[in-house]
């Protein structure tokens, strides 16, 4: 190991153990990166601004951020949580299942495992806590776990950066996230109901006779965001970039014109907490546009394209030993970090080797949404604690079932990739 990469790493963890946030971090090691092998400081800044400025899918990503606030803020939570409890809430653990229906409605509108969390996901928590008796560190688990379909189910904001990281198409990626999210959801919900029978928790009680239409139909009108997003994609109306200003502006007419749950003066808040969104996520990956630099120079990508050739691997050997690898890193990493910083290493072994990027994107984003529940990193159990006061240790034990469920399907899209790629396949996408 060179003393350039010494110097990066060692700035990295330093950074990491006074709990800088993870942006600033990465800025810092890649700038100690630059000083130690006396580079010009100057190229700090062509990297971030020279980079971020080619890349015209990262006006997606703020865009996306203002759209799932508005539609925050537009009070929809009551009518969602309404019809969820409609469809699943007789159910024996009800309020459980209800939480993960509520996660699959909201996954089209935030695009973001710790938004989910934080937002819908702590009033999840009160509603298992008060109609369904679950134990708070139940609850919380079950939350957390739902949380993770956001980022797989489109719009994904991880899925929009990856396909920026790869070159692969915005609309694919998110035709190809429908049918694994929705799977994460059917495996969440049967460890909820195994759950429910260990934890003798009672039946739902469901609604009132010849209410389930009525509570079905307040919710169509928040439904119509993700077919007027996902249907302006697909049939080429507006590019997936356009789309997510066409999802802020929809969330607006939504919520202001014609729900009238949002007032004119709400919005701006609304922009003003994207925009502090927006800074913090724009931070993070210029920063890691300065990592990747300090990697490329020192051959690191190269150096892992030969080994894993070396190796004379299979697509499929290859992609039982990157998700053995993913796993663990989940375990300790942000997925961020991991995302920005590993996934571009990968890249040029997955291109050599003939597997699809569409693919490899999906099964790469589950990864990290099962490390944000995975102990002893677990961003999402974090945030999670905080906002509820629950124990982390009984937390931890409580997720494990749901981490153990949603590895055993990875698993399964890892060896049947149609699972992941028929949707595209039947739309003429390859």
């Amino acid at each position: 190991m060179t003393p350039g990469l010494i110097a990066l790493l060692a700035a990295f963890v330093a950074a990491s153990i006074v709990r800088l946030p993870i942006a600033l971090s990465m800025f810092l090691a890649g700038a100690v990166y630059f000083l130690a092998t006396g580079q010009d400081p100057g190229l700090l800044v062509d990297q971030v601004m020279g980079q971020m400025t080619g890349i015209y899918v990262l006006v997606a990503i703020p865009m996306f951020i203002l759209a799932a606030n508005i539609m925050n803020d537009s009070g929809i939570s009551e009518r969602l949580w309404g019809a969820a409890n409609a469809l699943v809430g007789r159910l024996r653990g009800g309020t459980g299942h209800v939480t993960v229906v509520v996660s699959i409605i909201f996954s089209s509108m935030t695009g973001s495992a710790v938004t989910e969390a934080a937002g819908p996901g702590v009033v999840a928590v009160k509603m298992m806590r008060q109609i369904g008796r679950y134990p708070l560190h139940l609850a919380v688990a079950v939350t957390a776990a739902a949380s993770v379909i956001a980022p797989v189910i489109p719009p994904s904001i991880p899925l929009v950066i990856y396909a920026m990281l790869s070159g692969a198409s915005i609309g694919t990626l998110f035709l190809a996230g429908i049918v694994p999210g929705l799977l994460m959801a059917l495996v969440i919900m049967a460890t909820v109901a195994i759950m429910a029978r260990r934890y003798d928790l009672p039946a739902g009680v469901g609604v009132i006779k010849g209410e389930g239409p009525a509570l079905l139909g307040r919710a169509v009108l928040p439904l119509t965001l993700p077919i007027v997003l996902l249907g302006g994609i697909w049939s080429g109306m507006f590019s997936p970039t356009e789309s997510a200003a066409v999802a802020a502006f929809w969330g607006i007419i939504l919520g202001v014109v014609i729900m009238r749950s949002l007032r004119l003066r709400q919005l701006p808040a609304a922009f003003e907490i994207s925009m502090r969104q927006m800074a913090s996520t724009m931070l993070l990956i210029g920063s890691a546009f300065v990592v990747n630099y300090a990697i490329a120079n020192e051959g690191l990508g190269a150096a892992l394209v030969g080994w894993i050739e070396s190796m004379q691997l299979s697509p499929l050997a290859f992609m039982l030993v990157v998700n053995v690898l993913l796993l663990v890193l989940g375990c300790f990493l942000d997925g961020s970090v991991i995302l920005l910083v590993v996934i571009p290493l990968l890249l040029p072994s997955v291109k050599a080797l003939g597997i699809d990027l569409n693919y490899f994107g999906v099964i790469a984003v589950i990864n990290f949404m099962i490390g944000l529940i995975t102990p002893p990193y677990g961003l999402v159990l974090f945030v999670l604690s905080s906002l509820t006061g629950a124990p982390l240790q009984k937390v931890f034990v409580a997720v494990l079932p749901f981490c153990a469920a949603l590895v055993a399907l990875l698993l399964v899209m890892v060896l049947v990739p149609d699972i992941i790629l028929f949707l595209p396949h039947s739309f003429g996408y390859r």
